[in-house]
């Protein structure tokens, strides 16, 4: 029932989008984006659920041993990136007013990817930040449109991202190595 209700609730606010980016100045996708940061940043900094995340990440023995039940918030982990996942596919479901079987494009995971790592998110574990994250997307995004507005080619696009993501894995790689 509450389940219901809360889809009702969406379904309702997202029906009057119109309204809400008219009196907010902001398109529903943008106050959706900074409310997720805003709990996500909070959830992760200021919580112990959040410290136990970064130590999983960083060594899930050294974090087993520590008292940290892994498994559980390896689990907690996934429930949380697969509502943000629903939330995202909801967002851009809404955006080209379709569904279909080719949706999404197949460089949303590359993207997804380059933008965490851009970011400062380490691909070894243990380390970044939510905002980071956001601006490795902001960067991702600015990219390839300023490149779609260049007519470039979408095999040169994906060449281009994936240079940049090479480059910050790298960077990453010898980051790690230097501690």
């Amino acid at each position: 029932v509450g389940l219901a209700i809360v889809a009702f609730g969406v379904v309702a606010v997202s029906n009057n989008a119109q309204v809400i980016t008219t009196k907010l100045g902001l398109p529903l996708a943008g106050v959706i984006v900074v409310v997720f940061l805003i709990l996500l940043t909070f959830l992760a900094r200021w919580t112990t659920f959040g410290r136990h995340v970064y130590a999983v990440g960083g060594n899930a023995e050294a974090a087993r041993r520590a008292g940290i039940n892994v498994p559980r918030i390896r689990v907690l982990v996934f429930m949380i990136s697969g509502a943000t996942a629903a939330m995202g596919g909801i967002i851009f479901a809404s955006q080209v007013n379709s569904v279909a079987l080719t949706f999404p494009p197949g460089n949303l995971l590359l993207n997804a990817i380059a933008a965490a790592v851009i970011g400062g998110v380490s691909l070894f574990g243990g380390r970044g930040e939510v905002r980071g994250a956001l601006l490795g997307a902001v960067l991702i995004g600015t990219l390839q449109n300023g490149l779609n507005t260049l007519s470039v080619s979408n095999g040169w696009i994906y060449m281009i991202t994936g240079f940049v993501l090479l480059g910050a894995v790298t960077l990453d790689t010898f980051a790690v190595r230097l501690q």
